[in-house]
């Protein structure tokens, strides 16, 4: 029997995707843009923050990496986990026992970082990908998808999409990524009128026309 699910809980488990995906790729830069400090442009991390709509002041790369992560602004690590942590507990029952207790390990953590004097090295964010990426696999190991599982890809891919086009990526690989949401809304909403994106159309027609799609395989409570 096909999995249903309310439009609270698919809505909230589309947007843990998007916040975990977020986390990582967030943390990912950030240790580029810690040796770009270091080796070639002092300005690397104020530049790529820009481009999410933060403005970031430090004075070294060890620096840099404390106020990145931790620091009072929109993309702050510990804030995003603890959006990802109450999506997880409110689609708990839809969502791998052992993926949701990795979650609220890895809130933890963060938290505690945050709240203390502690200082982030590279070792430490490694740490934290690590996490990450031990709930990926968690997540993914069923043999047997549920919709659960097809609306916690579609939150990572559609904000793998678009953290790709706000630091102006590659666009042909933002393509490819669609090309999977393209899939996933299909497989959701069979009976959906689809329309294929190219590179003509804007990023924001292309995102307009996913959210729809996703309204269309909720069901509403």
């Amino acid at each position: 029997m096909e999995q249903l699910l309310t439009a609270n809980v698919a809505n909230n488990l589309y947007w843990f995707g998007r916040y975990l995906e977020r986390i990582e790729a967030t943390l990912i830069e950030a240790v580029y843009h810690f040796d770009r400090i270091i080796d070639i442009d002092k300005d690397s991390g104020k530049t790529f923050y820009k481009k999410l709509g933060v403005d970031l002041e430090y004075e070294n790369a060890k620096e840099f990496l404390n106020v990145a992560v931790f620091g009072n602004h929109s993309a702050n690590v510990y804030n995003l986990i603890s959006y990802a942590k109450e999506n997880a507990i409110i689609s708990r029952s839809n969502m791998d026992t052992e993926a949701f207790g990795s979650v609220i390990e890895l809130a933890d953590l963060l938290k505690h970082s945050s709240h203390s004097s502690f200082s982030i090295d590279c070792r430490y964010i490694d740490y934290v990908l690590s996490l990450i990426s031990g709930i990926w696999g968690e997540l993914t190991r069923r043999q047997k998808r549920n919709n659960s599982d097809y609306f916690i890809r579609l939150g990572k891919l559609v904000e793998k999409v678009d953290f790709h086009l706000r630091i102006e990526k590659d666009k042909e690989f933002s393509l490819v990524l669609m090309e999977e949401i393209d899939k996933i809304v299909t497989r959701l909403a069979p009976d959906a009128k689809f329309k294929q994106h190219d590179e003509n159309e804007s990023y924001e027609t292309i995102l307009n026309s996913v959210n729809n799609k996703i309204k269309k395989i909720i069901v509403e409570e």
